[in-house]
């Protein structure tokens, strides 16, 4: 939080258009995975075991399919439609692992805008280096809501 400065907050509905597209790419480091397995306290030996991958059909450790999703809703959160917003629904699937130290490229696109139950509905993808599709899906987003003008008050400082 940056105290004395006041945040932008993300797109209301009406700003919104069905086609909008958003291209993120986040390449999965070592830091950023233990930095997730420690928060979520998860020793799964397929997501940090070299020698235990090592034998399974990936052959090497592979990104956790939360962790690409929490990728999703910081993108949701800060760029589209951005701060204020969340996600209240969800229909991903991870056809193909992603090893450690891969760069992941995501695209979103809004599919369609709910006005009435202020919902908008994006569609998800994400390839790997090669191409290949790492996460499909859609996500179902209330985005921020317009609020009143406050004169001094606490929402000053976001």
């Amino acid at each position: 939080m940056l105290m004395g400065k006041k945040r932008k907050m993300g797109r209301n509905i009406e700003d919104m258009t069905i086609g909008e597209k958003l291209t993120l790419t986040e390449k999965i480091e070592d830091k950023d995975l233990l930095l997730f397995l420690g928060l979520t306290n998860d020793a799964n030996p397929l997501y940090i075991q070299h020698d235990y991958a090592s034998q399974t059909p990936h052959k090497k450790p592979i990104v956790p399919s939360i962790m690409l999703t929490g990728f999703i809703t910081s993108a949701v959160s800060k760029y589209l439609p951005g701060p204020g917003s969340h996600i209240i629904g969800q229909n991903l699937s991870f056809p193909k692992a992603l090893p450690h130290y891969a760069t992941v490229e995501f695209l979103f696109e809004v599919m369609s805008i709910d006005r009435p139950n202020a919902q908008i509905e994006i569609k998800v993808k994400a390839f790997d280096e090669n191409g290949e599709v790492v996460v499909t899906g859609t996500v179902t987003v209330c985005p921020p809501h317009k609020l009143e003008r406050f004169e001094n008050s606490a929402l000053d400082n976001f």
